[in-house]
């Protein structure tokens, strides 16, 4: 007998449907898989075999044929583990209802328990937009599942439940709908733990407010990783949007739980200066998302960054620019989003003290130097704000005045991004650090004297073209900081001072 179940396979985060047939004929008992199976896929024969005996049914004597289709591309993974059953309990007659409206995703155990999978909000994604009805995936997945509207998703604990359901023995209901609420990150981090540091808390709160990337040089202990820490308890919520592309992303990379099956907070991802170059940017036969990606819609913070490998760190540059990430395979390729802070914190030399006043540093110029360039300008050139961050005196340290909350800083902000919001209207725009080039001049508008100024720093710095765009950009989030429509010679006076073009790190 011949039955057909639909299915959802992934490559990356790009989901394709997948039509599982099964097929069971009399002659020697076989069990094959065909349809360009992986290891895992062809090992599914035993855990359905074993998960249809948890079931209390006769596994069919005869020869069973399941085909993956389409047969030329490449399946990977445990999510058909489910549909593959399903799809042979039709071909000996168990099932004998209509099931073409139906998507099955899941992997089973060898009890007919059935375990959570990866990606299963591309899944459902793509089921709705195919106009699927019901969904069925394992219990550890609704409730990530079930915040999309607009199709049916049943959670399932064991194969024998499954069957009770479509067989009318003893319905399910289907999971009520999952609204995703965005929160702060709030935790014991918060800026008003920071004495001091004016200079360094207001570049801060102006990256936060227009989404620019950071770079903080200062000597050890100064709070640089302190304030790079903080960063996301200043930035907005997160809207649905932004929730479901970064919950797609951690869902794809297997990084969810039954008990977090939603990204509501901005991300923080902190990796290690060793981080290899797939690790940093994404990678394998199978291409998972890189540390860049699973900071989509939050922050990068990459610590000592003069101590990272300068190849890992040049592969940055090009995501940085259109915030995505393309890796290519032969099986195919990957694209995953990346639209993040990247905020980076270095010493200005290998003893940490050049240029400081409380410290001698013992490194000789040619040292300083040395160190200094495992920076290239291409990727220097990428940061909106360079800043120094000095050591802290004595007397801020122990002063008793409270410094400003994280909360009173992120109203400033959110206010900044309504006015944002406001101007971006109708576009795929968020922020002004988004801004692509070609449409500056239709949003950011300089007042005469801001203009002179502008041109007059451009010429005696000598600037490059990308660092003339990304002054106009920073000051428009200052202007926005401060409720202006006009950025004015104070907001090119800000971005310029945050540039860092005379900082005494980087000369």
């Amino acid at each position: 007998m011949f039955s057909v179940i639909n299915s959802i396979g992934l490559f990356g985060m790009n989901a394709f449907p997948v039509t599982v047939e099964a097929e069971v004929t009399s002659g020697h008992p076989q069990f094959d898989i065909s349809g360009l199976p992986d290891a895992v896929i062809r090992e599914s024969r035993e855990r359905v075999r074993s998960a249809v005996l948890s079931a209390r049914v006769p596994f069919p004597k005869g020869r069973v044929l399941v085909n993956l289709a389409p047969a030329d591309v490449k399946k990977t993974g445990s999510s058909f583990d489910l549909a593959i059953f399903v799809a042979l309990m039709q071909s000996i007659g168990v099932l004998r209802m209509d099931l073409s409206h139906c998507i099955f995703a899941g992997e089973l155990g060898l009890n007919g328990g059935i375990y959570s999978i990866k990606g299963v909000l591309s899944v459902t994604m793509l089921a709705k937009k195919n106009g699927f009805r019901e969904i069925y995936v394992p219990m550890g997945n609704v409730r990530e599942a079930a915040v999309i509207d607009g199709i049916a998703v049943y959670g399932i604990n064991t194969v024998t439940e499954l069957l009770h359901h479509l067989c009318g023995q003893k319905r399910l209901q289907p999971a009520p709908l999952t609204v995703p609420e965005a929160t702060y990150a709030e935790n014991v981090l918060d800026f008003r733990d920071v004495r001091g540091q004016h200079k360094a808390r207001c570049g801060m709160e102006l990256a936060a407010a227009g989404g620019h990337n950071i770079l903080l040089v200062g000597s050890p202990g100064s709070g640089k990783s302190m304030l790079a820490g903080r960063l996301p308890s200043i930035l907005p919520k997160m809207n649905r949007a932004e929730i479901l592309e970064t919950t797609n992303m951690y869902s794809v990379a297997g990084q969810l739980s039954a008990e977090h099956p939603l990204i509501t907070e901005r991300p923080f991802r902190s990796p290690h200066h060793t981080v290899s170059a797939a690790g940093l940017i994404g990678g394998g036969s199978i291409p998972a998302p890189g540390e860049i990606s699973m900071a989509h819609n939050g922050v990068l913070f990459l610590d000592e960054l003069a101590e990272f490998d300068r190849s890992t760190l040049e592969i940055l540059r090009q995501p940085l620019e259109t915030r995505e990430v393309t890796i290519s395979r032969a099986a195919g390729t990957a694209v995953y989003p990346c639209s993040i802070m990247l905020v980076a914190a270095m010493n200005p030399c290998p003893c940490g003290y050049f240029g400081s006043t409380q410290k001698k540093c013992i490194c000789n110029p040619k040292q300083v130097q040395r160190y200094l360039s495992r920076i290239s300008g291409p990727l220097l050139d990428r940061f909106d704000l360079h800043i120094d961050v000095d050591p802290v005196p004595y007397e801020a340290l122990s002063s008793d005045k409270v410094p400003e909350s994280s909360a009173e800083v992120r109203e400033r902000v959110e206010a900044a991004r309504d006015r944002q919001k406001a101007r971006f209207k109708g576009t795929d725009i968020h922020c002004n650090a988004m801004i692509p080039d070609r449409l500056l001049g239709e949003f950011c508008h300089l007042d005469s004297a801001a203009s002179d100024m502008l041109k007059m720093v451009y010429e005696r710095f000598g600037l490059s073209a990308r660092t003339h765009v990304r002054l106009q950009k920073v000051a428009l989030s200052s202007a926005d900081l401060h409720g202006r429509d006009t950025v004015q010679k104070a907001d090119i006076a800000t971005a310029v001072q945050f540039r860092g073009l005379d900082s005494k790190y980087l000369r």
